[in-house]
């Protein structure tokens, strides 16, 4: 198999949500979290969809500037965006091309909240 196949079960099998978009602000992914989500907040699909029909004027702003800087070099690939409620920081995520050019962009969700489980703890 392809390992672009197992870059994408990665993204997917992921237990927060993924959501890749173009440079024209048009979703091209969404991994099962996402979906599931989404499915959780009205069921409708937004792959394929431009941000622009439904994200409220202020944070297409900011998105707007975090994707003009990541424009402005190479070296500008994580924007922190929100720390939220449930202790979980966001960045944005450039997306290059194996020539460095800005493709698209990502969150990230990164939950800050220590893990009190057993190290590999397999039961």
């Amino acid at each position: 198999m392809e390992a672009s196949y197992y870059v994408e079960r990665l993204i997917d099998t992921k237990p927060t949500p993924v959501v890749i978009c173009d440079l024209d602000y048009r979703i091209v992914f969404m991994n099962s979290c996402a979906k599931q989500r989404r499915k959780l907040a009205n069921g409708e699909s937004l792959v394929g969809k431009s941000l622009h029909s439904f994200v409220d004027v202020e944070t297409l702003t900011k998105i707007d500037m975090v994707v003009e800087w990541f424009k402005e070099s190479k070296a500008n690939n994580k924007v922190f965006s929100q720390h939220t409620d449930t202790n979980t920081d966001i960045y944005i995520i450039a997306i290059r091309d194996e020539d460095g050019e800005l493709i698209g962009f990502t969150d990230i969700f990164e939950e800050r909240d220590p893990d009190c489980g057993e190290t590999y703890d397999l039961d």
